[in-house]
């Protein structure tokens, strides 16, 4: 298809079915050669054993499909502040080996969600964290990209930039979703505005959120996430990086919501065409 110069499509591929081969189907229909790992077979990428992991790495390569990006489970909703960080500093050990196998350039992290510390002390322990995984990831010649999702640096843009002139890294950038403003209540365009230099990679994501603050998940363009100003905003801007969609129709792994494999291969096939139509005619319109 016809699409701005530099950007890939992909996905998070778990959303698209739980074992690998419907993940790497669903991308080749789609015509697309980049595939987001989470899970396979209802595993985290660093639970997986050698062999599996093995198994998948040639898959990957004969279905000519590139990772990118590999999102952990780094300070994500699963470990608040309180957890033990010898958790996050072991995964990111593992998926950093297992990155360099498979050629991915981006981890994908949180910044550790609340457990009744104070708010200064909820910060200090984030960014202590951060750094330290930063200075790992440096030593491992990996970035990582810090999502705005649970966690501290994800409260507001204000510190998201806290937490990257405080860290200081180019191993530390951002993944932006596009979708979890309507999750969060902020808005999208003014949080992409802020942090639009250190963004390296972008998940594709719609919601409506209604008057008791309850979301439901769309497809791109029919919600309330500006979808489409934020993509405009980005290409404006020299973004050449991948638009990753994570549709959340069926599988919504914060609130351990899975649909069955037809959801699942059915809302991800339909929301990856939907996607490209949506980018097709803004290409379209601009032109």
């Amino acid at each position: 298809m016809d699409k701005p110069k530099g950007i890939e499509f992909g996905g998070l591929a778990d959303e698209a079915g739980i074992c690998l081969i419907d993940q790497i189907r669903a991308h080749l229909i789609l015509g697309w050669q980049e595939i987001e790992l989470r899970t396979v077979d209802g595993l985290a990428l660093a639970d997986i054993d050698n062999s599996a992991f093995r198994t998948l790495r040639l898959r990957l390569e004969d279905a000519g499909l590139r990772v990118t990006v590999i999102s952990s489970r780094i300070g994500n909703w699963e470990r608040p502040i309180t957890s033990p960080f010898c958790q996050d500093i072991e995964e990111l050990l593992r998926l950093g080996e297992r990155m360099h196998e498979l050629g991915s350039r981006y981890l994908r992290i949180m910044s550790y969600p609340n457990d009744g510390l104070s708010t200064q002390a909820w910060r200090a322990e984030a960014l202590k964290r951060i750094s330290t995984l930063t200075e790992i990831a440096t030593s491992q010649s990996i970035i990582l990209i810090h999502e705005n999702c649970s966690g501290w640096a994800s409260e507001s843009a204000a510190h998201t930039l806290d937490m990257l002139s405080s860290i200081n890294s180019p191993a530390l950038k951002l993944l932006f979703d596009i979708g979890n403003s309507v999750a969060y209540g902020y808005d999208s365009l003014e949080f992409l505005r802020a942090v639009l230099p250190w963004v390296v990679h972008v998940h594709i994501k719609d919601g409506i959120r209604s008057s008791n603050r309850e979301v439901m998940f769309t497809y791109p363009g029919e919600g309330q996430a500006c979808v489409i100003q934020c993509l405009q905003l980005l290409l404006e801007n020299g973004y050449q990086g991948i638009w990753s969609i994570e549709p959340h129709l069926h599988l919504i792994p914060h609130l351990k919501r899975s649909g069955g494999q037809f959801q699942l291969w059915d809302s991800y096939l339909k929301y990856g065409l939907r996607f490209r139509s949506l980018v097709e005619a803004y290409i379209t319109q601009t032109r």
